[in-house]
Order: C-alpha cells, then sequence, then structure tokens
C-alpha cells in the first residue's frame, strides 16, 4: 500500500501546502507521542531544524502536538540532521526530529523522525504513524495533569562539535597546514562546520554561512558547487567541502576544481578501512544508482558493492541486517555506523581529510579511485496516474534492457519525494546510454 504522508526520506512538501501544514505537523506530533509513549517515566522529544522560514511554523506546530500528547520537548534549534540522531540517543529521548527538507529550495519543508536508538523510522512504524494522524485527534490527547513541558536548549550543538572532533583518532585531528573553504549551503551546519575545521588547525575559508530564512541552499551547497569551485581557485585552497542545507550529504572539490561525488568517497574511504582492517561486511553498501565502474573497481580490490533501492533508509536497513559499516548514496550521503545512525557529511568530510594528511599527495590525487562509466540520469515530471505501469513504457524498458545487455545498466523510478520520473542508464557506450535515455523520456512525458 503506497503512503499517504510519508516518502523516502520523512515527509516533505511545500510549506503550507499539504502535507507541509501546521495541522498535519501537529498531528504528526501528537501521533507520533502516542506510539512512543510507554511507561510511568517522562517521555521526550528531542526537535532540531535547518533554517528555512517555514521552520519557525513547523516546529511551533510539532510542539504543540507532542504536549499535547504528554511529551517534553527539547528544542535544539538550528543543528545538523546528524546531531539531531546523536543527541536524540545522549539525551535518552524517546523519539527525535528534525525539521528539513534537505537540499531542496526554501519554500520547501519535511519532517524527519528518528527512533530512541537514533535510526530513521520503519517503514511499519510510519504506516502506524499514517493511521493516527488520520484519526479522531482528540483521541491522542493525554489528560490536562499530564500535558508536556517545552524549553530551548542552549549549549548542545557544542556536544555535536566535540563528537565530530572525536570520530577521528587523536594523532588525525591536526588539520594544521590545510586550507579549507566550507560551503555549509545557509543551512543547518552554518555555525558547526566552519568551527570544527577551525578547532582542528585548519586555514578556513567559509561560505554561504549567513542564513536568513529564504537563502539555503540557493546557489550554494553540494547540488550547487560554482562558487566554491571558483573560491577554491581564487584562494588556491586545498580542498573544497560542501554540504547541504542539513548537512547529512557531502561534496569534495579537489585544489584543480573538479567535483568529487559520493562514490568517489566511500571508495576511498572503503579502501583505507580495508587496509587498516576496520571495513566490515566485505565491502561498502550504496543504491541502485552508483556508478559501475565503482562496482567493478571495488571487485578488483576484493570488495562487494551491496546495492538497495534509492534511499538513506534502505542504504542503513542493509547496513545493519548484514553488518556492513559503511554504505551511502551518489549524492554524497555517507553512513559510517561506527560513528553515526545516519549520513554525516562533516564526519564523512573528515574520513577524506584524514586520508589527505595519510597521503601527503594532492587532493586531486587521493580522491581519483577509479574510472566512472559513462552514466546519465533524466528527470522528467508527471501530472498524475503510473506511466510507468502502461504497456508502452513497459515494452520500452524490455528493450532498452535487452540492448544494454551485461554492458550496462538501466534504473527508472518515481522520486519519493517529488512528482518525477528517474532515468538512469549507464554503460561502456555512451552513444547508447544517451539514446536509450532521451527515448525513454520522451515516451514517458508524452
Amino acid at each position: 500500500m503506497s503512503k499517504r504522508y510519508f516518502g523516502t526520506d520523512g515527509i516533505r512538501g511545500r510549506s503550507n501546502t499539504s502535507p507541509m501544514t501546521a495541522d498535519i505537523a501537529m498531528r504528526v506530533g501528537a501521533a507520533v507521542g502516542n506510539l512512543f509513549r510507554n511507561g510511568d517515566h517522562r517521555h521526550r522529544v528531542v526537535i532540531g531544524k535547518d533554517t528555512r522560514l517555514s521552520g519557525y511554523m513547523i516546529e511551533n506546530a510539532l510542539v504543540a502536538g507532542f504536549t499535547a500528547a504528554g511529551l517534553d520537548v527539547f528544542l535544539l534549534g538550528p543543528i545538523p540532521t546528524p546531531g539531531v540522531a546523536m543527541l536524540t540517543r545522549s539525551m535518552r529521548a524517546d523519539i527525535g526530529v528534525m525539521i528539513s527538507a534537505s537540499h531542496n529550495a526554501y519554500q520547501d519543508n519535511g519532517i524527519k523522525l528518528f527512533g530512541p536508538d537514533g535510526f530513521k523510522l520503519s517503514d511499519d512504524i510510519e504506516s502506524r504513524i499514517e493511521d493516527m494522524i488520520d484519526t479522531d485527534f482528540e483521541t491522542l490527547l493525554a489528560k490536562p495533569d499530564d500535558i508536556g513541558r517545552a524549553k530551548r536548549v542552549e549549549g548542545d550543538i557544542y556536544r555535536y562539535i566535540e563528537f565530530v572532533k572525536r570520530t577521528l583518532p587523536r594523532e588525525s585531528r591536526d588539520l594544521t597546514g590545510l586550507r579549507i573553504v566550507i560551503d555549509s549551503a545557509n543551512g543547518a551546519a552554518y555555525k558547526v562546520a566552519p568551527s570544527v575545521l577551525w578547532e582542528m588547525g585548519a586555514e578556513v575559508i567559509s561560505l554561504a554561512d549567513t542564513p536568513n530564512g529564504t537563502n539555503i541552499n540557493l546557489n550554494c551547497g553540494s547540488t550547487h558547487p560554482d562558487r566554491l569551485i571558483e573560491k577554491v581557485l581564487e584562494t588556491r585552497a586545498d580542498i573544497g567541502i560542501a554540504l547541504d542545507g542539513d548537512a547529512d550529504r557531502v561534496l569534495i572539490v579537489d585544489e584543480k576544481g573538479a567535483i568529487v561525488d559520493g562514490d568517489q568517497l566511500m571508495t576511498l574511504i572503503g579502501e583505507s578501512w580495508a587496509k587498516e582492517g576496520r571495513l566490515q561486511g566485505g565491502g561498502v553498501v550504496a543504491t541502485v544508482m552508483s556508478n559501475l565502474g565503482m562496482e567493478r573497481h571495488l571487485a578488483d580490490k576484493g570488495l562487494e558493492l551491496a546495492r538497495t533501492k534509492v534511499g538513506d533508509r534502505y542504504v542503513v536497513e542493509h547496513m545493519r541486517k548484514h553488518e556492513f559499516n559503511l554504505g551511502g548514496e551518489q549524492s554524497g550521503h555517507i553512513v559510517m555506523t561506527d560513528y553515526a545512525t545516519t549520513g554525516d557529511g562533516l564526519v564523512a568530510a573528515l574520513q577524506i581529510l584524514a586520508c589527505v594528511q595519510k597521503s601527503d599527495c594532492p587532493v586531486s590525487e587521493v580522491m581519483k579511485r577509479f574510472e566512472p562509466v559513462p552514466q546519465l540520469l533524466r528527470n522528467t515530471k508527471y501530472s498524475g496516474g503510473s506511466p510507468l505501469e502502461r504497456p508502452d513504457v513497459k515494452e520500452a524498458i524490455s528493450d532498452a534492457e535487452a540492448e544494454m545487455g551485461d554492458s550496462g545498466r538501466l534504473v527508472i523510478r518515481a522520486s519519493g519525494t517529488e512528482p518525477l520520473i528517474r532515468v538512469m542508464a549507464e554503460g561502456d557506450d555512451a552513444a547508447q546510454v544517451e539514446k536509450i535515455v532521451d527515448g525513454l523520456i520522451d515516451l514517458i512525458s508524452d
């Protein structure tokens, strides 16, 4: 059964439009509060957010819902998503909430939920929450004497900063001599990211660190790296680091201005950990979108690339089930369960910087781990229905898969957060890849 509110990464939508309204946010708070309320102890929830304007509205609505359900609320303010996951466990909260639409523009917002273990909720729990959202609201309310309290927590962002630094061994925490450009996307890490790098000794040049509610991800961050590239070249920096709006993903720019994506980053970390005997599970977990070149390269190293469907939740589920400790997505959402329960762009960046320091080579030489296979991804909007269920589309997909054979891959899926069909093809023949993607996009768009 398809979900009514939840997508691949929590609830997301345009602000003040269903499902991202104050009314639904309040119902989410009350529903989640009821689901996780058990026993006689005072139940608590921690709520963090990024810097988008609608965060104030959603935050207050969630507070109303949680307190109405009898939970005490601790408001963290702007903090990266992985910081919320970490503090959920550290503060022994029953639930953690991050208000963010990640890399989307400020007009969108979202609600990400974490259980007491700091991991995102399962599909089954999300379905139960949806059923409760649509129930009679008064059935979710606590008795007058049991209504919860709310307070803003000061200083917990610094607990996260110390946690991030301690993910590296003491001998690797000195970044003296490195000139780093950090792009915080005018988002949740605008205070945290520059502080961590400076405190570790780096020369820091900070971009996109003045949020105003509407400039999050605006021509900055991991989805818009042009300014970062320019600044790296202008300042002759050793490396550029770009985070997204909630800082759970990272993108790297080398000293020559070349972009390094998540596939290369995961491969570098995986190889490094394998040499140190730290890599668990025999390889790396990634999604169906990761490049075939990565899979071939890891295989040459005796390592596996285990694939899941798109969504970091599914990557983490596979990691936990099969005891991997490294996984992620091509977008730069990298999960290292030795340190965190979700993607952490800043922690991943520190792992990369540690590899750079050990190599004593330019970043461009350290980062290029494999030659990517030609890959093309295009999106097309649709207004309704199920385009991928049309007989002509099914036939065209089957023909394309047969044409590519064993030399390539074809991945076609509906977006979990937007009304888009995503068509990705990759193979050794770039012209064939382009022809197949263009043909399928034209057909689906009809």
